[in-house]
């Protein structure tokens, strides 16, 4: 594997960002596999947020359609996006469930209503992001994106394994769990992050959190943070998920690449008709941008290894600074700060 990187000015700003991510496409690196048709997940159960569009939508009907009982978790498109789910996938097993990620209420009363249904998730998929035009505050002071690429999904999922819906067991050195289950089935955690978490400056834990005002200009950087810190949350909690005979969870991440979806939907008026054409002409589909995402969900080849970047279908190391220890340890402390502040 490629050691990692440092920062990549190829994706600083939104311009060189886009054109950089283009270039990507065109490449042709390894591949790290492909994922079979017979590769079912029959059986299982999938947690997908933000599934009701693009990327999102396109992951919940792959993982349906191979068999996966798919949970919707949304904050709009109920009840539309899971019929669409169902006919896309011919698969019956799909539900909607409210979540605004923006909220953390909506977060408590999601993971606490998952706990009290029983629900018990095999594979969770982290992929709802925005990327607005200007900072807002969220119902708990924080800025909009920070909380919605970031901080939900660390009180999310401190949640779920809080309360076992994410079935969390260590193996033994024999690779098997103490009632003789295989390792290889641990549950598969999968976080969508990007590619310009390269270019982000250096995060300040200090201040992590701290609201401050951003325009259009400023929000490719914003974003670029928000990517880097998902970035090294997964490689922390990859670390944390470490048992004496392997990993109690696999934590993966990966970028899909530029995407033709609504993610620059608050972008100004001017520059949408453009915007427009460059994602029809060169942008993947969610579909296709969906394959790194599902390999990582179903994947028997990676069963048993916790830790994998993609970038598209190649496996490469995330940036030096999100695989630093001391940033992982010092993004944990920082955020349980946060959280045990509202």
């Amino acid at each position: 594997m490629p050691s990692p990187s440092a920062g990549d000015s190829r994706y600083d700003g939104a311009s060189r960002a886009t054109l950089s991510g283009i270039v990507d496409l065109f490449r042709r690196p390894e591949r790290i596999g492909r994922l079979e048709e017979g590769e079912r997940i029959d059986g299982k159960t999938c947690l997908v947020t933000g599934a009701n569009r693009g990327l999102g939508k396109a992951v919940a009907i792959e993982l349906a359609r191979r068999g996966g009982r798919v949970v919707m978790a949304c904050r709009s498109g109920h009840p539309q996006a899971a019929d669409q789910v169902k006919a896309g996938s011919g698969s019956v097993q799909v539900e909607m469930a409210y979540l605004d990620l923006a909220d953390f209420e909506s977060i408590e009363r999601f993971a606490a209503g998952m706990k009290s249904a029983g629900w018990s998730f095999d594979i969770v998929v982290l992929n709802a992001g925005i990327v607005p035009s200007h900072a807002r505050r969220t119902a708990q002071g924080f800025e909009e994106m920070f909380a919605v690429n970031y901080l939900a999904n660390f009180l999310l999922l401190e949640r779920l394994l809080e309360h076992g819906t994410i079935p969390v067991r260590p193996p033994t050195s024999a690779g098997t769990f103490a009632e003789g289950r295989p390792a290889g089935s641990i549950p598969r955690i999968v976080f969508v992050t990007s590619e310009v978490h390269r270019s982000a400056p250096p995060v300040d834990f200090d201040r992590l959190g701290a609201f401050h005002e951003y325009g259009m200009k400023g929000a490719m950087t914003e974003y670029a943070v928000n990517k880097l810190l998902v970035s090294i949350f997964a490689v922390e909690l990859s670390r944390r998920l470490q048992g004496d005979g392997g990993p109690c969870a696999a934590v993966h991440q990966l970028c899909p690449g530029p995407i033709n979806s609504d993610i620059a939907r608050e972008a100004p008026v001017w520059v949408k008709p453009l915007l427009k054409v460059l994602f029809r002409l060169f942008f993947r589909s969610p579909r296709r941008a969906a394959e790194p995402v599902v390999f990582l969900c179903c994947s028997r080849a990676i069963e048993g290894r916790s830790g994998i970047y993609l970038h598209l279908m190649t496996e490469k190391a995330p940036s030096a600074t999100a695989m630093d220890e001391q940033n992982g340890r010092r993004l944990w402390r920082a955020s349980e700060r946060l959280l045990s502040s509202i």
